[in-house]
């Protein structure tokens, strides 16, 4: 079996993005005049529904808050990654360790690289931007984002999408993942993967997973 592309996921994987994404959520209700606190806890809850604005659906439906129309949770949307994105650009969000080295390996030896994301598409170019300045452009393709999906993980959706672009077998490619969505996502869709635990989800299980690792700084591509 020769391996061909690697395939990552982005929020915790890439990079421990979420907690950039907490605080852009709270800096967009403050702004919205919404007296909403999301502090670690309670995200680390609310990220077991994927997607900004799934999100904030389910706070608003589960946490006797005063309900909001869908315009409203667009603009907070909006927003909120716009605050983001100003974060990403300012060079407040750094690599995990072993991603750059990583993905340097793989260009080196052939392999294409992708991204199976359910977040915008907005925060992946700003992540790329921001993080992944050094590398060329293109460096990444495909990239399926949130947009590009009508069912957001752990539905494998945005695996199979992927692949399909990719225009190659499961069995070729290996997965990259830090969550339970998104392992069950990646194992949906037939894909081998290595699980890197991040900051909200190192409590989650794992079960399924290829290898589940600390982080890739002594990922061995050789061994896969």
């Amino acid at each position: 079996m020769r391996l061909r592309a690697l395939i990552f996921d982005v929020d915790g994987t890439l990079a421990e993005t979420e907690e950039i994404h907490r605080i852009a959520f709270e800096r967009a209700f403050e702004e919205d005049g919404l007296g909403w606190r999301w502090d670690v806890d309670l995200y680390r809850a609310l990220l077991r529904v994927t997607g900004g604005r799934e999100r904030i659906r389910h706070f608003v439906a589960t946490r006797g808050v005063e309900p909001i129309d869908e315009a409203r949770i667009a603009r907070l949307h909006g927003r909120k990654n716009e605050i983001y994105g100003e974060i990403v650009a300012a060079g407040g969000v750094a690599l995990r360790p072993g991603v750059a080295a990583l993905v340097e390996r793989a260009r080196a030896t052939g392999l294409r690289l992708a991204m199976a994301t359910t977040t915008s598409r907005s925060n992946v170019e700003a992540l790329l931007a921001g993080s992944f300045g050094g590398f060329p452009d293109g460096l990444f393709d495909p990239i399926v984002t949130g947009e590009d999906v009508t069912a957001k993980k752990p539905d494998p959706e945005a695996y199979t999408l992927a692949l399909a672009r990719l225009g190659l077998a499961a069995e070729d490619c290996l997965a990259f993942e830090d969550s339970w969505n998104g392992l069950t996502a990646a194992r949906g869709a037939g894909l081998r993967t290595i699980v890197t635990p991040s900051l909200y989800t190192a409590h989650e299980d794992f079960a399924g997973a290829d290898a589940i690792v600390a982080d890739l700084t002594r990922f061995d591509l050789a061994a896969w």
